[in-house]
């Protein structure tokens, strides 16, 4: 009886947890503490992330907001505060100075691509070409994404590597997948 008691409380924690993903890719994600609601727009949501202030600042800086709050559809990948925080001391105040908008503007369009790329069409894009895809960004560079087991890693052009850490947070217009990392043109 215990061997079907076991079974049964397996089976029904499965059960619950498969609905609940299915809940979450049809409704709002939690990001940052906020819930991000899929009728709203990119810059709409990002504001209500506690997780992403300095992209939300590096976004007002740069005179990005209204772009992403336009029609899209945009695949943003989001790299969270303590990306930021890992780049060399004093590089984010020096990226959010007036003078510096166009280099600001670089790196930020590096993280969005065109169109809406959910974690399905990057591994579909992935498994067709073998091991790696490769997607050409708004500001004009590539990023590659890879596998890593059951997961992707996103590639920049320096090489270096980004977790996606929350994937298909659906947006008006189009995607965010939040990153541990800045990624570098």
């Amino acid at each position: 009886m215990k061997t079907l008691n076991r079974f049964l409380a397996g089976f029904l924690c499965t059960a619950a947890l498969a609905s609940g993903q299915a809940q979450a890719d049809h409704g709002p994600t939690d990001v940052g503490g906020a819930a991000m609601l899929p009728e709203r727009n990119i810059v709409e949501n990002a504001l209500n992330s506690a997780d992403h202030e300095t992209l939300v600042a590096a976004v007002q800086a740069a005179g990005l907001v209204d772009t992403l709050k336009g029609e899209g559809p945009f695949t943003v990948f989001a790299p969270v505060d303590a990306a930021f925080d890992r780049l060399p001391a004093g590089s984010v105040e020096t990226l959010l100075e007036p003078q510096n908008r166009d280099q600001l503007t670089a790196l930020l369009t590096y993280h969005v691509v065109p169109g809406r790329l959910t974690r399905d069409d990057l591994h579909e894009a992935v498994m067709e070409r073998g091991d790696a895809a490769s997607f050409e960004t708004v500001q004009g560079e590539r990023l590659t994404v890879v596998p890593n087991g059951n997961n992707l890693v996103l590639m920049d052009a320096q090489g270096h590597s980004a977790d996606i850490t929350i994937v298909d947070v659906a947006q008006s217009n189009g995607v965010i997948h939040v990153i541990d990392r800045v990624m570098m043109p």
